[in-house]
């Protein structure tokens, strides 16, 4: 071939590449139903990171109390007018006036964020050895943590006077992170009103009276009806979010009006507002989704609740301080360090074992660890939680291989030793929930032979670890001096075959989600 034919031949190959690049940019990955978008995959920086950080934060930090002490401090913006016969007097005695005269409203202007760092935020995220942050971009209250032109209720325009989101995720994302605004509005339209969950429902009359006070309070704390006008403004300000900013994760709390006041969405009975609001959020996703394809970014969402707001597949499963028994699809565990998601003050925590455990077993049980924080109105973090991210860190540091980039194994644990279980390549982690002190034996390595286990060390622990295997199976024992790691212990055991078991997951999300645990603030489950 002349030096000619073969010019006009690579031109020829190069305009094909192209074009073909440009048809598969031009086509949309996702066709807009729930059949494409449940073949979304799990990117690997989600499957392998593990641990995120969740921050409920905004003008309910400025509260920082509840009835009790203990419970999601961020809902009482609501309690204050649901439960007046406790808060009235509170606010009495705190602002000196109650609503009408002085509602959530005028509690805004408290939240200043004047102490806030985002890059001291994000210096701790990483070194504490998180992969991914999600920060409440908007809670159900209605106030927006980032710069909006589509509601003058924002921490640019009030408050803080910054764009809390937007300058948080350029932290993050300096030092590698994956960043998520988080959005919550779904449950807006009832959380100043009458009635909750109903497609219709009206203001609260203290409320009422505010709004005829204050005209610009309607914005606020209303609408009150899922409506065209809410539903088209519910997705404008996520794709306000998403054109800002980006998100790498989109996370939504679940939707409780679609199992209730006559809907039953997922088996096709709803009211024709929620099903243009099904429809709508069904496109808002696809549009997510192939917004990101577009520029070759690797994004995920969630699907929350025990009743699940998407068809099953569409992102990971996930609800609050979720604990399964077994090894579940792919799911997540948005998981409080006390009683609360925002800030308050007082509340009672878990202990930093019980910290380390419960991520130790939602890691082994194919779970992602997505812990809370409630930082103060003025952007300062809560000593013990800081305590316990610092704990989770060192922890991290030494038995991280333990955790990163692992996948489950053939079975998540084994109760008569305290052990827990993760897998990577051809090396088995098992992780010991209580001090090694005596011989312990593998149950699941029953019938292994001499010649499938390579080595058997102790993460943290310069001291040899003897072990045989035997009928019963691999025989462990720890040396007498276990290292530097507290807590928990992994033992790191290379074999000659891999070890990560697919089958071994429960896939059916409702029989996955009907064996639970509960953990208590000692850490112990039930």
């Amino acid at each position: 071939m002349s030096q000619t034919s073969r010019t006009i031949l690579f031109v020829v190959l190069a305009s094909v590449c192209f074009q073909t690049k440009v048809m598969m940019a031009a086509e949309p990955r996702y066709d807009g139903t729930w059949e494409s978008l449940q073949t979304m995959p799990v990117p690997a920086w989600f499957d392998d990171g593990k641990i995120g950080i969740f921050i409920h934060w905004g003008p309910y930090s400025a509260i920082g109390y509840r009835k009790g002490n203990r419970g999601y401090a961020e809902h009482v913006p609501k309690l204050l007018y649901e439960d007046s016969a406790h808060y009235y007097p509170y606010m009495k005695q705190r602002w000196g006036a109650t609503p009408p005269e002085f509602g959530y409203k005028d509690i805004l202007p408290e939240f200043k964020a004047e102490k806030w760092d985002p890059d001291a935020w994000a210096e701790l995220f990483d070194d504490v050895g998180a992969r991914y942050v999600v920060l409440t971009a908007e809670h159900h209250d209605g106030w927006a943590n980032w710069d909006s032109d589509l509601t003058p209720w924002n921490a640019v325009r009030m408050g803080p006077k910054r764009d809390l989101v937007g300058e948080l995720g350029q932290a993050v994302r300096k030092r590698g992170l994956k960043y998520a605004p988080s959005y919550h509005r779904e449950r807006h339209t009832g959380f100043f009103a009458k009635d909750k969950y109903v497609v219709h429902s009206e203001p609260r009359d203290d409320i009422a009276e505010e709004i005829r006070r204050v005209p610009e309070a309607a914005s606020l704390y209303g609408p009150f009806h899922y409506d065209k006008a809410f539903v088209d403004d519910y997705v404008a300000r996520w794709k306000e979010i998403q054109e800002k900013y980006h998100p790498d994760f989109l996370w939504v709390d679940d939707f409780p009006i679609y199992t209730r006041d006559g809907n039953q969405v997922r088996n096709g009975k709803m009211k024709s507002e929620i099903k243009y609001f099904d429809d709508q959020v069904r496109l808002m996703i696809t549009d997510f989704m192939n917004d990101a394809a577009a520029r070759g970014q690797e994004v995920y969402c969630n699907n929350k609740g025990a009743n699940r707001n998407w068809p099953d597949g569409v992102g990971c499963l996930e609800k609050d301080n979720l604990k399964l028994k077994v090894i579940g699809p792919k799911w997540q565990s948005c998981t409080t360090f006390g009683t609360s998601f925002g800030y308050l003050k007082g509340d009672r925590y878990k202990t930093v074992e019980g910290v380390i455990h419960e991520m130790v077993e939602v890691v082994s049980r194919n779970g992602n660890f997505l812990i809370n924080i409630g930082p103060k109105a003025d952007g300062t973090l809560v000593a013990q939680q800081v305590e316990r991210l610092r704990a989770m860190g060192d922890w991290l540091k030494i038995n991280g291989d333990a955790i990163y980039g692992t996948r489950y194994w053939k079975v998540n644990a084994q109760e008569n030793e305290r052990l827990a279980f993760t897998t990577k390549g051809n090396t088995l982690y098992a992780i010991k929930l209580a001090r090694p002190s005596a011989p312990f034996t593998i149950e699941a390595t029953a019938g292994w032979q001499a010649s499938d286990v390579n080595s058997v060390r102790l993460i943290g622990s310069k001291s040899a670890v003897d072990w045989s295997i035997g009928t019963e199976g691999l025989r462990i024992t720890p040396p007498s001096e276990v290292g530097t790691s507290q807590y928990a212990w992994a033992f790191e055991i290379v074999t000659n075959a891999p070890q990560h078991q697919p089958a071994a997951i429960v896939s059916d999300p409702e029989q996955a989600l009907k064996r639970t645990r509960k953990v208590d603030l000692d850490g112990s489950g039930k």
